[in-house]
């Protein structure tokens, strides 16, 4: 008996696997934040669980590393 794998494999799979990247995404972000002891507010921590973009995500992780306060992984996006 075959079995039908072609919801793996759809549009609406992808987008499922795509929601748990972001969210992970996100997750490490917080993470490396609180591990280093920075303080991540309530609107800091929406703005980072908001984001979908993986590229966008990657950056702010990159930057999670360095920055002195949760605010300035946002800062070169904020300046423009």
């Amino acid at each position: 008996m075959a079995v039908d794998l072609s919801f793996y494999k759809s549009y609406l799979s992808e987008e499922i696997r795509d929601e748990g990247r972001a969210q992970r995404g996100a997750e490490d972000i917080l993470l490396v934040l609180e591990t280093r002891g920075i303080d991540v507010p309530d609107d800091i921590r929406g703005r980072i669980t908001a984001c979908d973009d993986p590229e966008l995500l990657r950056r702010r992780l990159a930057r999670a590393v360095t920055v002195p306060s949760a605010q300035e992984i946002f800062a070169q996006e904020d300046d423009g």
